[in-house]
């Protein structure tokens, strides 16, 4: 068992079980969860979402706010040196790079943001500190890195031995791929609703595995990887950036909802866009995940095989989504 799922089997007095499958076939599908005062609710993609989960959920339960949570949250999954998606351990960049992007926002709609950010393992907590000490949304590069060093962050080397070793196995061929589902774009992106009733996300990865010196994706772009509105809702996305940019993935999804749609039917609408504007989706995927203010929740995604982890009082599940192709 690897330390993800070891985890993950640690939340909430032991309520997970050992299969993911059993994960999925026991949670609740979607549309089920409804807030009321002082309920609290924390939903983030893919598997490696469960540990992440754990960790925001234990700020959640006594009450505390859904922005440290998320932060909190998604730095578990940073953290991880066996997740090759996000911070640490992350696959690099064609040029063996470790380069990461990240974003977070608050339900009075602040944001904070950091992109092509080298050196640094919880470039989500950069973030947070561009938000909270800056009057910018967004550093980049160097300009990161330095504001990271100033703010007392230490800088390590990213480029595990796995990852680098998958990097080599790579230059063999040097064919650039994005296959659907696998580890080379799988972002986390979490959302959370606090006891108080107010939503915060937040999103991190190292980006598209052996992707161009200087490419960044959607993950730190608000209104792609990442939007919230505290009058709404919140969305984030996952999967190739590039169709999700294009788009504004997550801002579209939001307002779909303030449209009157539901989760699951605004992330399919944001779906629906890119399929119909792409001539072929048949190996890209793009997935979203979507939280309305009253607590419902749902997902979608093009092709099979998106889930994303689901937490509130009593439920630490896997939830499969539905899809298009």
């Amino acid at each position: 068992m690897n330390r993800k799922k070891f985890l993950g089997l640690l939340g909430l007095g032991g309520l997970a079980t050992l299969s993911r499958n059993s994960f999925a076939a026991n949670a609740p599908q979607t549309e089920d969860f409804t807030y009321s005062g002082g309920k609290a609710i924390v939903i983030s993609t893919w598997y490696h979402g469960l540990a992440a989960n754990d960790a925001a959920w234990a700020i959640l339960k006594k009450g505390g706010r859904s922005l440290d949570a998320v932060e909190k949250g998604v730095m578990v999954s940073e953290s991880d040196p066996t997740n090759l998606t996000v911070g640490l351990g992350g696959l690099p960049d064609r040029d063996g790079n470790v380069t990461l992007d990240a974003c977070i926002m608050d339900e009075k709609g602040r944001a904070g943001s950091v992109a092509f950010l080298q050196h640094i393992e919880n470039p989500i907590a950069v973030a947070r500190l561009v938000m909270d000490k800056t009057p910018h949304v967004m550093l980049v590069g160097d300009g990161a890195l330095r504001f990271a060093l100033e703010n007392g962050f230490k800088k390590i080397n990213l480029l595990t031995d796995e990852s680098k070793r998958r990097w080599e196995e790579w230059k063999k061929t040097s064919k650039y791929e994005t296959p659907v589902n696998i580890e080379n774009h799988d972002t986390i992106g979490m959302l959370a609703i606090d006891s108080s009733g107010n939503i915060s996300g937040a999103c991190t990865t190292s980006g598209m595995a052996f992707k161009m010196h200087g490419r960044v994706g959607d993950s730190p772009i608000i209104g792609a990887g990442l939007f919230v509105d505290n009058e709404v809702g919140g969305a984030v996305a996952t999967g190739v950036g590039e169709l999700v940019m294009r788009t504004c993935g997550s801002f579209l999804v939001v307002e779909n909802m303030r449209r009157g749609m539901s989760p699951e039917k605004a992330c399919k609408a944001a779906v629906d866009r890119i399929v119909a504007k792409h001539p072929s989706v048949a190996d890209t995927q793009v997935g979203f995940l979507a939280l309305r203010k009253d607590g419902k929740y749902g997902g979608y995604s093009i092709h099979d095989g998106f889930d994303y982890a689901l937490t509130y009082e009593g439920h630490h599940a896997m939830v499969k989504t539905a899809h298009s192709k």
